[in-house]
């Protein structure tokens, strides 16, 4: 393997690891701040950031319908994340890593039926193994329904492969700027978090030093750096090895629920895991070589 090979290969599975570990730290953040006020200050953070990166690199104002693309994939992007962060202060963040991989699966189901095509029977199996292992990643110990932050991280899975596939559907073979477009949506969400989370902005004078190094970890390194990273990385590999490094996100949010968090993983929830990761990752495959072998429509 070419020493760039190498470099790409870490800086993609550099962010599968902030990702993986942004679930524990928004669950240790929502101990030392109210979710709304978390979501807030993040989404400043980030556009704030985002802002001076687009300066630096001189990018144009975005108008007409790729600024109208960029608010609704702001407010899409913004119900994701507020979603996740209320999920994870009902649930592990072992948990809410793995639950969200759902997406996907979700993703490609979704795309089938807007463009109405059919997939595979084995992505279909897949799915129904992804289920059954999430059932058992909830039950704990025994057989029990999920709790509520098991469904919102749920429903968040299912609203970010609304997202992704809106991005898809909305930005192909427009000469979209991708940052500018990740740069809308942050000002899109700052706006809508700080207006929702008015009333308790008070706190924010008093917020403890850990809240703010946690937040600056969310919004520099899980998405500032996380993008950025992840269209530098993508132009100098294949989409199949970036999908399949980028993948083991859960894997990061297992290992650092566990050995940072503390969480335990009884057996049922482990095999779980085990068949969650299992058949997501083949699921993925799955498609991805379904996509390769569609035959292109007619122009």
């Amino acid at each position: 393997m070419r020493a760039g090979d190498r470099t790409t290969d870490a800086v993609l599975l550099g962010v599968a690891l902030v990702w993986g570990s942004s679930y524990l730290v928004a669950k240790d953040l929502t101990d030392l701040a109210p979710v709304l006020v978390v979501l807030a200050l993040r989404y400043v953070l980030s556009a704030a950031a985002l802002g001076v990166v687009c300066r630096r690199a001189r990018e144009r104002t975005p108008r007409g319908r790729e600024l109208a693309v960029g608010v609704l994939l702001g407010c899409t992007q913004a119900a994701v994340l507020t979603l996740e962060t209320f999920g994870v202060v009902g649930t592990s963040a072992t948990n809410a890593g793995l639950i969200i991989s759902l997406t996907v699966v979700f993703t490609p189901l979704l795309d089938g039926v807007w463009g109405r095509t059919s997939l595979p029977a084995p992505f279909f199996a897949a799915t129904a193994v992804a289920v059954v292992g999430v059932g058992l990643l909830v039950s704990g110990d025994g057989v029990r329904a999920p709790g509520w932050g098991d469904g919102l991280m749920l429903a968040a899975a299912a609203v970010r492969a609304v997202h992704v596939s809106l991005i898809g559907r909305l930005t192909a073979d427009r000469p979209y700027s991708s940052l500018v477009l990740t740069t809308v949506q942050s000002v899109v969400g700052a706006v809508l978090l700080s207006a929702a989370a008015a009333p308790q902005l008070g706190v924010v004078a008093r917020l403890p030093l850990a809240a703010w190094a946690h937040l600056t970890y969310l919004a520099l390194a899980c998405t500032v750096f996380a993008f950025l990273a992840q269209t530098w990385a993508i132009r100098r590999t294949s989409p199949g090895r970036a999908s399949l490094l980028m993948g083991t996100e859960p894997l990061w949010a297992v290992a650092v629920g566990v050995s940072v968090g503390g969480e335990r993983l009884t057996a049922v929830a482990a095999v779980g895991a085990v068949l969650v990761l299992a058949a997501t990752s083949y699921g993925q495959r799955v498609e991805s070589a379904h996509r390769r072998a569609r035959p292109a429509l007619p122009v």
